[in-house]
C-alpha cells in the first residue's frame, strides 16, 4: 500500500468516527507532520476525499471536513434503502443462508438485553454485531459491485451515526427489527426480508431527523 492510499484510508476513518468532526480545518503543514508524509501524498488523499464527499476543498481557504446536512442525511439513508432491500433479496436467494439464523438468535438476545439493562456501555459490543450484519449481507449478495457501493454508504451513515441518540428504547426495537430481517433472510423470504430492511432503514431515518429536530421534513 503507497503512503498516499494509507493517509486516504487513516483520514476516511478519523472523519467517519469523528476524530476529525465535521467542520474541521484540515492544515496541509500539521496533517503533513502528524502523519509524517509529504505534501504529495497528503493532497492526493485530499482530493479523493472530497470525491467521496467527506472533505470540501476551497479554493484560497483550504480542505474542511465536510457538513452534515439534513438534506444529506436524508438522500443517504434513500440510497440506503435502494441498496439494502435488494441486497437481502440476493442473500434470501442464496443457498448459503445460515449465517442469517445465528444472526437472528444474537439480535434477539440483545433485544431482551436491553429491555431488561439499558445500555450501560455494551454499545460498542452491539454494534460489533450489527457490523457482522452488513457484512454478511453484503457477501450474501455475490456481487461486488454491490458489495462496494454498499461500503461507500454505510462509511456515510456510520459518520451520522454520532447525530441520534442512542436511547434503550431504540436499541431495543433496532435490535428486534435486525432480528426480523436475519429471519426474513435465513427463511428465503425475500420480499418479507426487502420489507423489513426498508422498514428499518426509514425507522433509523426517522430517529435522526427527529433528534435534529428535522422530523417534519421527512
Amino acid at each position: 500500500m503507497g503512503q498516499g492510499e494509507q493517509v486516504y484510508e487513516r483520514l476516511r476513518e478519523e472523519i467517519v468516527e469523528w476524530d476529525l468532526a465535521p467542520g474541521t480545518h484540515l492544515n496541509e503543514t500539521r496533517l503533513a507532520e502528524r502523519l509524517g508524509v509529504s505534501r504529495t501524498p497528503l493532497r492526493e488523499a485530499l482530493l479523493r476525499l472530497s470525491r467521496d464527499r467527506l472533505v470540501r476543498l476551497s479554493p484560497g481557504r483550504g480542505a474542511f471536513v465536510t457538513e452534515i446536512a439534513l438534506q444529506d442525511v436524508v438522500h443517504q439513508f434513500q440510497m440506503r434503502e435502494a441498496l439494502e432491500t435488494h441486497a437481502v433479496r440476493l442473500c434470501a436467494r442464496n443457498a448459503e443462508r445460515a449465517v442469517f439464523g445465528a444472526l437472528a438468535v444474537d439480535f434477539l438476545r440483545w433485544e431482551e438485553h436491553f429491555a431488561r439493562e439499558g445500555v450501560h456501555g455494551a454499545e460498542t459490543e452491539y454494534y460489533a454485531l450489527t457490523d457482522r450484519l452488513d457484512a454478511a449481507i453484503a457477501e450474501g449478495t455475490g456481487n461486488p459491485y454491490l458489495r462496494e457501493s454498499l461500503a461507500d454508504v454505510r462509511r456515510h451513515l456510520r459518520r451520522m451515526r454520532r447525530l441520534a441518540r442512542r436511547t434503550p428504547e431504540r436499541l431495543r426495537v433496532g435490535a428486534g427489527e435486525h432480528a426480523r430481517i436475519c429471519r426474513a433472510a435465513r427463511e428465503g423470504a425475500e420480499e418479507e426480508a426487502a420489507r423489513a430492511v426498508a422498514d428499518h432503514v426509514n425507522n433509523s431515518l426517522r430517529h435522526i431527523l427527529d433528534a435534529l429536530g428535522g422530523g417534519a421534513s421527512r
